[in-house]
């Protein structure tokens, strides 16, 4: 059956976008034929890989020193793009100084703060003077652990532009979470919010700041920001720890900025895998591959344009968040909201688009699934007149999403449905302007990444499920992994199925049309509402429990979304209640974070192994999803498949 096209852009929305002017640029300087056809410039793009990149560097006027040397090599990791290139990170950012609007905050509650370009420029400055009036240097970790806010991205500005590198998690993770992260790459400074509210309720965050201390050592200072429109929530002073508040930051004398450039394959940030098999990965991105693939993202793929008004519903612990504040190298202004997309009324985030003016709307596809359903929108409730691109990512976005975005929300709009991840912080497949919405498909593969599709033995298909390759390099690779001597760990989890071609744990589709469709994670990766989570955090709070033996999570696809599944065996004499049931789903909020807990918990007699005695949760996840087990005989007990087939507990 033929799918539907649902949106075509007319022919001065094609004339007018950045991606017809990108297309003149190539024309006046590479003797590019101007046709307007995608096809055809991604496919220049891939065979072209030096002249490629180059371009979008002169083509979004990055401010640095360019070279354009391209290292190619034969090992897929080592090609090294605009080699010996200079730039500093945040000088990119803070590309404009005027009294125009740069960043707006808006909290679930309503309360609004708007910070223009020159009060932005200014209070970098002050936390520059800060961080350098306490010793901080190149490479030194600073990490974050914070809500939505303006001063989240101020403190990540000001970390890039002295050369330090930011990590940050938002305060939805527990202390344990949060310290099996710092933990590993020793920051010498974390930045910590009071509170933050979310569905209406205070939560305490500060209290957590002495459990974080004791086990994160390498932390000798502590930032602390209060929530914006609330009094300060006071913490406990603690031993040979120096506290700094932001409003006394703030007070500090500014400075002009003097921005120092930096290699191009400098460290920009670390960001964290999920942790499915022990302690979650540190991935070390460089800043100049991240900035020339936001800005080819942004400008090339999502029309981005000066002041435009950009907004994306993320928290900082997630990549979306670092994609978002990129923005502002395009001059274009950012919209951040902090908590429950939903509070007090299901059309929150679409009144905030609104009266925002935004032109770009970015949420996940589980946020359009619950519109869907609430069935509240109305087409003339709001003009939305400002808005030509909404984004969709983190789960799969449904046939019926696409079609209820053009029923119910807008019809000439731009769905540009987009997918990649952590490891790349970035995207491998997602939208353009030239190519028509088809319901159900991302439109295309990145310009300059070489996307596919393989089957189990390496070979390309189309019209079947496979796993998501990369086959060429492109500098958002990351540069490594925090501890990972020799790169083991890295090349085990990108290079171990496929040789030298990038493997991303996706379940994917290739269309003849040249569109996508996603189909969720291939690996163990738990995927609820959008958000990678891992397991091993759910493992270590299960294990506390002296009734259980033993315990398997997965995750399910149920009604459009993935939900979280724990199957526990228990120990002699013990028995699975609705109290015990309570009593782990509290510990798991508590001590990981809200989206781990599972929607539901089980009891089973026994669980698969493997003759080393490894348990197989994607074996048990194909048994539920109907999927054919490969290698059973890998199995010690592979009789106990038969347990998790069709599980009445699952089918509501």
């Amino acid at each position: 059956m033929k799918s539907k096209i649902l949106w075509k852009a007319s022919r001065s929305k094609k004339n007018n976008s950045n991606l017809f002017r990108y297309e003149k640029f190539l024309s006046s300087k590479y003797n590019f034929k101007v046709t307007q056809k995608y096809k055809k410039l991604i496919k220049w793009s891939i065979k072209n890989p030096k002249k490629f990149w180059s371009s979008i560097w002169d083509f979004t006027k990055v401010i640095g020193i360019k070279n354009e040397r391209f290292e190619k090599s034969n090992i897929f990791f080592k090609n090294k793009f605009l080699k010996n290139s200079k730039l500093n990170f945040a000088e990119n950012l803070l590309i404009k100084n005027d009294n125009s609007k740069a960043i707006t905050f808006v909290s679930e509650n309503g309360f609004k703060k708007v910070r223009s370009w020159k009060e932005l420029n200014i209070n970098v400055g002050k936390i520059i003077n800060f961080f350098l009036s306490i010793k901080l240097k190149k490479k030194d970790r600073i990490a974050a652990y914070l809500p939505n806010l303006i001063e989240t991205v101020e403190s990540f500005i000001a970390t890039s532009a002295i050369g330090s590198i930011w990590s940050s998690c938002s305060p939805d993770f527990g202390s344990n979470g949060v310290i099996e992260r710092f933990s590993q790459i020793k920051p010498k400074v974390l930045i910590i919010c009071d509170r933050y509210f979310y569905n209406g309720k205070e939560i305490n965050v500060i209290d957590r700041l002495p459990k974080i201390l004791k086990k994160v050592k390498s932390i000798k200072s502590v930032v602390i920001i209060n929530y914006p429109g609330k009094p300060f929530l006071k913490s406990k002073k603690i031993k040979n720890i120096k506290f700094f508040y932001w409003n006394s930051i703030m007070k500090i004398k500014n400075k002009e900025i003097q921005f120092k450039k930096f290699d191009f394959e400098h460290e920009l940030a670390i960001l964290y895998s999920s942790g499915t098999t022990g302690k979650p990965k540190c991935i070390c991105h460089r800043s100049g591959g991240v900035l020339l693939q936001h800005l080819k993202e942004h400008q090339l793929h999502c029309d981005i344009k000066e002041n435009d008004n950009i907004f994306y519903f993320t928290t900082c612990g997630w990549m979306m968040w670092n994609w978002l504040v990129t923005a502002l190298s395009s001059k274009a202004s950012i919209v951040m909201f902090e908590g429950f997309p939903m509070y007090k009324r299901d059309d929150l985030l679409i009144k905030l688009a609104d009266e925002e003016k935004i032109t770009l709307f970015g949420v996940s596809a589980k946020y359009i699934d619950a519109l869907n359903k609430s069935k509240i929108l109305n087409k003339k409730k709001y003009k939305l007149k400002n808005l030509r691109t909404i984004c969709s990512t983190g789960s799969p976005l449904s046939k019926e999403g696409f079609k209820f975005i053009y029923k119910k929300v807008k019809s000439n709009v731009h769905l540009a449905s987009i997918s990649g991840g952590t490891d790349i912080v970035s995207c491998f497949v997602l939208g353009n302007i030239y190519e028509p919405v088809i319901a159900g498909q991302i439109q295309n593969k990145g310009l300059g990444m070489n996307v596919d599709v393989f089957d189990d033995n390496g070979k390309s298909i189309k019209n079947k499920k496979g796993e998501l390759v990369c086959k060429n390099a492109f500098p958002t690779i990351p540069l490594k992994f925090w501890n990972d001597k020799n790169n083991i760990k890295f090349k085990k989890t990108y290079f171990n199925k496929f040789n030298n071609i990038w493997h991303h744990g996706d379940y994917a589709e290739l269309k003849k049309s040249e569109g996508f469709v996603i189909y969720g994670r291939s690996d163990t990766t738990l995927n609820p509402g959008g958000v990678r989570l891992g397991t091993s955090e759910i493992y270590s709070e299960v294990e506390k429990f002296k009734e259980i033996k033993d315990s398997i999570v997965i995750g399910q696809s149920w009604d459009n979304d993935i939900r979280v599944i724990l199957f526990v065996v228990m120990n002699k004499n013990y028995y699975l209640n609705n109290e015990l049931i309570k009593k782990i789903k509290i510990q798991i909020r508590a001590n990981a974070s809200p989206r781990h807990v599972p929607n539901k918990i089980i009891h089973v007699t026994d669980i698969p192994r493997t003759k080393n005695g490894k348990i197989v949760e994607l074996a048990v996840k194909n048994i539920i999803e109907g999927h054919e087990v490969k290698n059973k005989e890998a199995l010690a007990n592979p009789e106990i498949l038969n347990n998790f087939k069709n599980l009445k507990e699952l089918q509501y």
